[in-house]
């Protein structure tokens, strides 16, 4: 797998036109199970082939269980540093139940040894919304990322798949969705303690301290263009989307016989300010209506400005210097203020 991804990091190389890499992320699956030397291979690959920034941010998503301190060190010394760590909790009983091969010492070892090797830039993840978690297990949860200090933490809430395994113990009646109300407090809450801590929420479900913003992700909502490399990637060239296939067979089958297996999506002017709308809305940046109209000649205001209005009424969103930005209240409802204010 190691060698085709190489290999098709060489039949991908106009795709960013010359432009050397400012970010690279590995993530999908679990690339920190690679080794080293694998993942240096991958490095070298794409310096040799496009050229790589000289102050890049190259990340690694990685579970607390497949960092010993020997192999931060070895990612740290091959140009790694930015860790995003799959914690998801700190209480032994939530990780049982969401299945994690961590405990919660695990999680708490890993971060430590990461700032012995020297890493100054740690992304933590953490999950709400669980069900069965006691009262109280979220604020302690909390406690523990403060204590901790990453200066990135991704909070999401946990989502009940119909085909998963929580899917059929939901059926099964093996425990009980929170209701929305509670899954809302429980995001204020995590919202509150933050900003409290000098943490900024910069993304709906993203935090920092100190600007240590996910350039790499930061890049995707600011519609940058970025090229996705393995099975089931993703490409953006500015103008089309592309997606990889996710059957490993076919992939390194495919790239063997020197052709990238993808199909393209090519976009509308509607995919496009729909687009624009859902990623920019979710910043602290906001949605640009001077750039949404130059890039693709949709005025916002002339078409909803009635909603608009009603929104801002309601303390939902709020204009100003002709951005449109949702509020702490918005943030609560993003997904439905969004989708209602899509050209259809």
């Amino acid at each position: 797998m190691v060698d085709a991804i190489c290999m098709e990091l060489e039949l991908q190389k106009s795709y960013l036109k010359g432009v050397p890499i400012e970010t690279i992320y590995f993530g999908g699956g679990t690339p920190s199970m690679l080794s080293a030397n694998e993942l240096e291979k991958l490095i070298k690959s794409m310096n040799d082939i496009y050229g790589i920034d000289n102050s890049p941010e190259i990340t690694l998503e990685a579970n607390p269980d497949d960092l010993s301190l020997d192999k931060l060190k070895c990612l740290k010394s091959m140009g790694i540093n930015r860790l995003s760590i799959g914690i998801q909790s700190f209480q032994d009983a939530t990780l049982k139940f969401l299945n994690r091969a961590h405990d919660a010492s695990e999680a708490i070892n890993c971060v430590e040894n990461a700032r012995k090797a020297g890493f100054e830039n740690l992304s933590i993840d953490l999950i709400f919304s669980i069900p069965n978690q006691k009262p109280g297990d979220l604020e302690k949860d909390i406690a523990q990322v403060l204590k901790l200090h990453p200066e990135h933490v991704s909070t999401y809430s946990l989502t009940i798949e119909e085909k998963t395994v929580f899917g059929n113990w939901l059926k099964k009646g093996k425990f009980k969705p929170l209701t929305d109300q509670i899954s809302a407090d429980q995001f204020d809450l995590i919202i509150s303690k933050l900003e409290e801590n000098r943490y900024q929420q910069y993304e709906i479900s993203n935090f920092c301290c100190d600007g240590h913003y996910a350039k790499h992700n930061t890049s995707y909502w600011k519609n940058v263009p970025y090229l996705g490399i393995g099975p089931g990637a993703h490409s953006y060239d500015g103008q089309h989307r592309q997606a990889n296939t996710s059957n490993n067979h076919g992939y390194m089958k495919s790239i063997e016989s020197g052709s990238v297996p993808f199909e393209k999506e090519d976009l509308s002017q509607k995919d496009f300010v729909n687009e624009f709308m859902l990623t920019s809305l979710r910043t602290i940046w906001g949605c640009d209506l001077a750039k949404l109209y130059d890039l693709y000649q949709y005025d916002l205001l002339g078409e909803q400005g009635e909603k608009l209005s009603e929104l801002s009424k309601k303390g939902y969103v709020e204009i100003k210097d002709r951005h449109v930005f949702l509020t702490k209240k918005g943030k609560f409802v993003a997904d439905e203020i969004i989708s209602d204010l899509f050209w259809v």
